[in-house]
């Protein structure tokens, strides 16, 4: 079993290495997608969105609050 010191080591590394593997692909990500067909880009753009765009969430009127409120 290897020290916890050296899994903490190969963790790091492991980490490092992606953040690397990522911040290359983001920077190739507009070509790639440029280079897909309008439904895959289309497709993947979707799929990114929850990552970019907070969620929305509908919410609805408690007691005391008006229902009918003109802009």
């Amino acid at each position: 079993m290897k020290p916890k010191k050296e899994n903490q080591i190969i963790i790091s590394d492991l980490r490092e290495t992606l953040k690397s593997i990522m911040k290359s692909e983001i920077e190739k990500l507009p070509e790639t997608l440029e280079s897909l067909e309008t439904k895959d880009r289309i497709n993947i753009v979707c799929k990114l969105m929850p990552f970019v765009f907070p969620k929305i969430e509908t919410i609805k009127p408690t007691t005391g609050e008006p229902f009918n409120i003109e802009w």
